[in-house]
């Protein structure tokens, strides 16, 4: 791969405002390039395309195309940079009345060079406000595609799009299925900027002077006049992919821009890295229709604020993930210490799930055309959800460090929309870490709140998730939660049950298609505020699960705290995969009955407290 940087434009606008500047701030930059200009942190803006493109296991050569004008400046500088003198082009022109157009400039750096391998071409004097992305995973995924390679940013809210080359990009496939040079308003809804840094394949080269051919007038020989033609006339194939940052300082700029742009990028520069980033996500609930989330069916779920995980993200100079002191510890008192705590929590705490996400996110990004910054970071957790009992603790980590990693590197989302999101940390448990588990639990903990969630298969295999409808949560009733203290011979619920749907076992399937006519009761009931329906709901929903899984299925645990809430009058199921019970008990005299009885049983009661997204308060990040 050769890399060319190009700055052979002529900056008249920028140039003759530094010198007819009477403040005397800009003297000392009269008659300098536009690529030569402190950038952020002061260095040049050339300095630093120099730094991230001077990689010798990547780049074979790097050049650089400027004019005759500038070139005693840009030889200078590359004595002073150890770039090799011999590799700066000069391209004759001295106004810009003489300019060759920057497809012309490329073209002649290639010829007059005889390069005969794929290039990337990257503008100079453009300015980054994240100066340190992996040029690594650019090159990756150009060579992952079958076809050349577009850079592109979303403008920033004020940016026009008439100043820019617009994409539109296949959300599958990525390519590029048009191209816009500086369209005009209306032509399309489109904010995907693209920007010179381009990657061509050298089957593609000759395409250059093909256009060139076309274009007699330098005005017309623009790159991106020369991609718009590639791309919406020549019909060759063109992948997309994504830097999420901003670019600036592209083509002929004010000097209004340049100290505008400079002071916005070098104030995010100093932005305190030690400020962390702090997101939380919730426990949540299964109200009605689980365990049908794996069988093509439906739920109505609720995240609940008494039960969180979160995760604090604090940029760093390496990356580390802390082990929690609780949940992943290295140290015990004595043998029986880890005996003790081995079977009550298990082998296997929360830093895997950190490490499998932070692995997981960068190959989502990489495969999804999501080029990221190299900044490091420290990762480390919390949580109060209770281990073993089916409050989707291990998702709501997941799900607390994916927040935590979209703000840190600005992937928003339209790069990772809440469905898809679901599935990311579904796939983080199946695949990384060979997790059982549905969709119900992350779709609420993305979304938050009362979620109604359709998984049929038909929806399933067309969007590839399901319909996921946030329900009014104003006034829901009292439900309560009880789960056991000593939950580790509480018996996840293991069974055949889903290996019988599969093989199409009668009784299941219908008992699945049961539990989705159950939901869309319930929902009813839920929307109406009938609560005594709903109570009556939940408990159909147990006795369904019960019919199907067995008593032995669901173990003592499980069906003594069932027999317990009904002694009192309340509705009860279970609210996940077992280990603790979800209750509506719309008699608050009999609630205080109940929870001294489970307290009593030996086991952890309390009231729920919903978290309602729109309601909820802003002391938590995400």
């Amino acid at each position: 791969m050769i890399c060319l940087l190009l700055v052979a434009g002529h900056d008249a606008v920028l140039e003759t405002q530094i010198k007819n500047d009477f403040t005397g701030l800009y003297s000392h930059l009269t008659g300098v390039p536009k690529a030569l200009l402190p950038g952020v942190g002061g260095k040049k803006i050339l300095d630093f395309w120099w730094d991230t493109v001077n990689m010798r296991q990547l780049f074979s050569e790097v050049y650089l195309v400027t004019n005759a004008d500038k070139y005693k400046h840009y030889e200078r500088w590359a004595t002073a940079n150890d770039f090799p003198v011999e590799n700066v082009v000069n391209d004759g022109s001295t106004t810009l009345e003489d300019q060759l157009g920057a497809v012309a400039d490329l073209e002649l750096a290639i010829r007059s060079r005889r390069l005969q391998d794929d290039i990337m071409v990257i503008a100079g004097g453009m300015l980054c406000a994240d100066q340190n992305f992996d040029i690594a995973q650019v090159l990756r995924f150009f060579r992952s595609k079958p076809g050349e390679l577009v850079i592109y940013y979303e403008l920033e809210e004020g940016e026009k799009s008439c100043s820019r080359g617009i994409v539109e990009v296949c959300p599958e496939s990525y390519r590029v299925t048009r191209f816009l040079e500086k369209p005009r308003d209306g032509l399309t809804t489109s904010r995907l900027a693209s920007v010179v840094f381009y990657c061509l394949r050298k089957d593609t080269l000759p395409y250059l002077s093909a256009f060139l051919s076309r274009q007699p007038d330098a005005q017309g020989r623009s790159l991106g006049m020369f991609w718009e033609w590639l791309i919406n006339e020549e019909k060759l194939p063109v992948f997309g992919m994504k830097l999420p940052t901003g670019f600036q300082l592209i083509g002929q700029v004010t000097l209004s821009d340049y100290n505008k742009w400079l002071t916005r990028y070098s104030a995010k520069q100093q932005e305190s890295p030690g400020k962390p980033i702090v997101c939380r996500s919730y426990a949540r609930v299964g109200l009605m229709g689980n365990p049908s989330d794996g069988f093509n069916g439906k739920t109505i779920a609720m995240t609940i604020s008494n039960f969180w995980a979160e995760v604090t993200l604090t940029q760093s100079q390496s990356l580390v993930l802390l082990p929690h002191p609780l949940n992943d510890p290295t140290e015990f008192g004595s043998l029986q210490d880890l005996f003790s705590i081995s079977r009550k929590e298990g082998y296997q705490g929360g830093l895997r799930l950190l490490q499998a996400t932070c692995k997981k996110f960068y190959q989502f990004c990489s495969k999804q055309g999501i080029a990221l910054t190299k900044q490091n970071f420290t990762l480390k957790y919390n949580t109060n959800i209770p281990r073993q009992v089916g409050l989707a603790g291990s998702s709501a980590i997941v799900s607390a460090t994916l927040k935590c990693l979209m703000r840190f590197y600005n992937v928003t989302d339209g790069d990772l929309p809440k469905p898809i999101r679901a599935n990311f940390i579904l796939s983080v448990e199946t695949d990384e870490l060979f997790i059982t588990a549905g969709l119900q639990d992350r779709v609420v903990q993305v979304y938050e709140g009362l979620i109604y969630m359709d998984f049929s298969k038909q929806l399933m295999d067309e969007n590839g998730y399901g319909e996921y409808i946030p329900m009014d949560m104003s006034n829901v009733p009292p439900f309560w939660l009880a789960y056991l203290g000593d939950p580790s011979d509480s018996g996840r619920i293991h069974s055949n049950i889903r290996q019988r749907w599969l093989n199409g076992d009668p009784v299941v399937v219908q008992a699945i298609k049961s539990f989705a006519e159950l939901t869309d009761q319930a929902r009813v009931a839920l929307e109406c505020k009938d609560w005594p329906r709903l109570a009556d709901l939940m408990d159909q929903n147990f006795e369904l699960r019960r019919s199907v899984y067995t008593d032995e299925g669901l173990g003592p645990g499980n069906l003594k705290m069932v027999q317990l809430a009904r002694e009192y009058g309340s509705a009860v199921k279970l609210p996940g995969s077992g280990g603790a019970v979800v209750g509506l008990c719309l008699d608050r005299d009999k609630l205080v009955e109940l929870r001294n009885a489970f307290q009593e049983a030996g086991c952890v009661f309390c009231e729920i407290a919903p978290y309602d997204p729109l309601s909820a308060g802003a002391h938590i990040q995400g």
